[in-house]
């Protein structure tokens, strides 16, 4: 057994993580003050204007300064500072094994580079690894030292499972309380299709991102030829194809359909969508792309 560790993300990242934060288009009600501000005024820890007193206010919040020098009531607003709920829904199923590196393990950089910016932000993070028909939950937790929670868990989840996304999100979805921000990062491989389980999240009021994440080769499979014996990644079923010009063409037109369904998909039911290949590092796509597409701050 190899003893070397090497982490989901070195030192020089996990810095470079620590100036951004998630960006959601609505404003999402936490129960706790994080660091993010609200254009909601009431109790909180900052200053923002005042307003006159109007009957029935409460005495504990006028500013008694003004009352001096004016001989007016005037209320102290505050801008209140809300915490986010963070859920992330990683894909662990078989078909995430795929590529070098796997799928699953690029996902999970990925969700620990999102989780990490969140809990930088003290924002409340947990996490869903969806094997197939059962699920491993990381209880939602905030604050930076609780990273080596989110890491540590993330490294022990492996690939394997049916892909059943719907019927996996939707109890936790129905049993959670807070809505938030849900990140959904998976291959999409789902043979019950991709639209209940982001119909779920978009109906019961999770703002929403879908991270596809594909090998190259699934992509662009231009080394493949021939008569050949595919297996099933998650069934093991066997399939005998021969692979020529024309097979190839249809599987880059049924590809290109595809990716232009989900994208016409998210666009309508306002999910904020990306795909990335595995040899795209970690690192670009969240520094460069997902800040470009609005994903990040």
């Amino acid at each position: 057994m190899n003893s070397e560790h090497t982490p989901l993300l070195d030192s020089e990242f996990l810095t470079s993580l620590e100036q951004l934060s998630m960006l959601a288009r609505r404003k999402v009600r936490g129960g706790l003050e994080g660091e993010r501000r609200s254009a909601v005024h009431g109790r909180g820890v900052e200053f923002s204007d005042h307003r006159q007193y109007q009957l029935g206010d409460d005495y504990r919040y006028v500013d008694w300064n003004i009352f001096l020098r004016l001989d007016r009531l005037f209320l102290k607003l505050f801008s209140e500072e809300e915490d986010l709920d963070v859920h992330l829904f990683l894909d662990a199923s078989g078909s995430m094994r795929y590529g070098l590196p796997s799928k699953l393990d690029y996902g999970k950089r990925l969700a620990a580079a999102i989780g990490y910016i969140s809990l930088v932000n003290l924002d409340r993070v947990g996490v869903v690894a969806l094997h197939g028909d059962r699920v491993r939950v990381l209880a939602p937790r905030r604050g930076r030292h609780q990273a080596s929670a989110l890491f540590s868990f993330l490294e022990e989840q492996s690939a394997d499972g049916l892909t059943t996304l719907a019927e996996a999100i939707r109890p936790h979805v129905f049993r959670t309380k807070r809505r938030g921000l849900a990140v959904l990062i998976t291959d999409l491989f789902d043979p019950a299709g991709y639209e209940n389980t982001l119909k779920i999240l978009r109906y019961q009021r999770f703002e929403t991102f879908l991270l596809q994440v594909l090998a190259d080769d699934e992509v662009q499979p231009v080394d493949l030829s021939g008569d050949l014996r595919l297996l099933d990644a998650e069934t093991n079923e066997p399939l005998e194809v021969s692979l020529d010009g024309a097979a190839l063409e249809a599987y880059y037109a049924a590809r290109d359909r595809f990716f232009a369904d989900v994208e016409t998909f998210c666009f309508r039911h306002q999910v904020e969508y990306l795909r990335t290949t595995t040899s795209l590092p970690v690192q670009d796509l969240v520094l460069r792309y997902m800040r470009r597409s609005g994903i990040l701050q």
